[in-house]
């Protein structure tokens, strides 16, 4: 009896899959249902497999297998057929006028700090200089005793920094990757270090994590004349002609004599606004006389060579050159402040 009735829906079933039509295409869902649900006709003869004879099990078995195999593969063809209709119909349907006018792309912009690495690279790879790199996880020495910064000394309590441990720490200065070049390089050499660094502060003009590039030239007869002739050509190629320079006596451990350096403001030329304070002037970096300690300690004989080094805040020196009142604005991923940057 039980054999009589899978016979039975299995023929019905696939005649019943057979004429559904496409466009009553949602009809296969319910014929599953009918079929396979809880209550289905299929589920509800494969339950009464308890009183078939055990002898005759197997073969009930495999015709319910068989039944259900059959079924499911009618209900797969029909599924794929529609869809292949389906597909042909919006392929029809949906075809694009490739003559019509776009509707255009908005287009993104260089981040400030981005652009600022890239010209000031630019600028000093023309000069002759090489680019180098180091671990933005340093060790104290070459942070900061390689550049005549001992322990206890004065000049730390200037940097807030990150410790890891008493002799790991997150480089508060790219002087680090200076003091490692010095000692694997033979003079004359001319670099550049530009990278992060990481000081723990935090206001309108300073950042947590900021940029840095430094310069350092090594080679026999270097002048304070050499620095200010090289510096003043940089600056003007990166401010404009028209920018004014001034150098101001100051202080650095790795550097004797050091200097200071100021430009004129790129927005108001000199004459005064809210982004220079009304002094028309704004403090860009610090340079210097390399300090013949430093020489000493990377193993460059200071009779012989001298050298000279300076350094840039790239997030101020972007600050300056878009007009940038506040450091967050460039860590904050506003779009609308991007956007600005076009």
């Amino acid at each position: 009896m039980l054999i009589e009735e899978l016979d039975k829906l299995k023929i019905e079933t696939l005649k019943e899959i057979e004429y559904v039509q496409y466009d009553s295409r949602k009809d296969l869902a319910e014929i599953k249902v009918k079929i396979f649900g809880k209550n289905g006709a299929l589920t509800v003869l494969s339950k009464g497999m308890k009183d078939v004879d055990p002898q005759e099990r197997p073969r009930v078995g495999a015709l319910i297998n068989d039944v259900r195999k059959s079924i499911e593969e009618k209900f797969s063809d029909k599924e794929n057929e529609f869809k292949a209709r389906e597909l042909n119909e919006k392929l029809e349907n949906e075809k694009v006028d490739i003559t019509e006018p776009s509707k255009g792309q908005k287009k993104g912009a260089i981040h400030p700090i981005s652009d600022v690495i890239d010209k000031m690279i630019d600028i000093c790879v023309k000069m002759g200089f090489s680019v180098v790199e180091g671990p933005e996880v340093e060790s104290d020495y070459y942070n900061f005793e390689a550049m005549n910064i001992p322990k206890n000394h004065p000049s730390r309590d200037m940097q807030d920094t990150f410790f890891i441990n008493e002799n790991i720490l997150l480089r508060s200065q790219t002087s680090a990757v200076q003091a490692r070049e010095m000692e694997m390089r033979k003079p004359p050499f001319k670099i550049i270090c530009p990278g992060k660094t990481y000081r723990n502060d935090s206001d309108s003009t300073h950042s947590p994590i900021f940029h840095q590039l430094e310069g350092l030239v090594i080679d026999e007869n270097v002048s304070m004349a050499d620095l200010k002739s090289m510096l003043t050509i940089l600056m003007k190629r990166l401010f404009g002609e028209d920018t004014s320079i001034r150098f101001r006596p100051s202080f650095f451990p790795f550097t004797e004599p050091s200097i200071e350096v100021d430009v004129s403001c790129p927005t108001c030329h000199g004459k005064g606004c809210g982004l220079c304070k009304g002094t028309g002037m704004l403090e860009l970096l610090g340079a210097g006389i390399v300090n013949p300690k430093v020489l000493e300690m990377a193993g460059i004989d200071s009779k012989k060579y001298r050298g000279f080094a300076f350094g840039f805040g790239l997030d101020r020196t972007a600050m300056i050159l878009n007009s940038i009142g506040n450091i967050k604005y460039l860590y904050k991923n506003d779009i609308r402040f991007l956007e600005q940057m076009k």
